[in-house]
């Protein structure tokens, strides 16, 4: 019995609460001077050394990745793609509007920070979107190779990690690591290949 696929009505509303969850997480990141993998963690790398607004620089970044998007997932997933990171540029510019930090524990931010980008991700995935970058290849590579998509994304995230050292001390990459995990775990969990079939 084949499932239903999801309305266009669904897929904007788990576009918005996917963005949402992403902008927070990143907010909570930021707060406690973390970073994170993919992308994304490449703008908050690049913001702390120049001061740049991040969903700006997360936007630009994703340019190229547009493309191999719609190489190898098609239109629809790559106009998705292209609307969730407008829409998650907005958010992260008017977000500090809504919502300050003046404190954050370090360790709290790279758990729940980490783990709700990972929600918001799997929210994307699951209505046929993502957030560009790393993100369209470990889809990719699940759908196409059969390899876990937070496998692929875990990888991918140590190394970009790892080079945040010329911007955060080793106790923040640390947490950062830890950050990337929570996030790649829920993908290993929740969005295996096969198990999902609402798309």
């Amino acid at each position: 019995m084949t499932p239903p696929r999801h309305t266009v009505s669904e897929d904007i509303h788990s576009i918005l609460i996917g963005t949402s969850f992403i902008a927070v997480g990143l907010a909570l990141l930021k707060a406690a001077g973390l970073v994170t993998g993919g992308v994304a963690g490449v703008a908050l790398i690049i913001s702390y050394a120049t001061g740049w607004q991040v969903g700006l620089l997360f936007f630009m970044l994703n340019i190229p990745f547009y493309e191999l998007a719609r190489r190898t997932m098609g239109w629809p997933f790559t106009l998705k793609t292209v609307a969730t990171n407008a829409l998650l540029a907005g958010l992260t510019a008017v977000l500090p509007l809504w919502l300050t930090f003046d404190w954050v524990d370090p360790m709290f931010s790279a758990l729940f920070g980490g783990t709700i980008i990972g929600m918001g991700v799997l929210a994307l995935a699951r209505h046929r979107s993502s957030v560009g970058g790393i993100g369209v290849l470990a889809i990719y590579m699940q759908e196409k190779r059969g390899v876990s998509a937070g496998r692929v994304q875990l990888a991918a995230d140590v190394l970009i990690i790892a080079a945040a050292f010329t911007v955060i001390d080793l106790g923040k990459l640390a947490l950062s690591l830890l950050s990337a995990a929570a996030l790649s775990l829920v993908i290993i969990v929740n969005h295996r290949p096969g198990r999902y079939s609402g798309y």
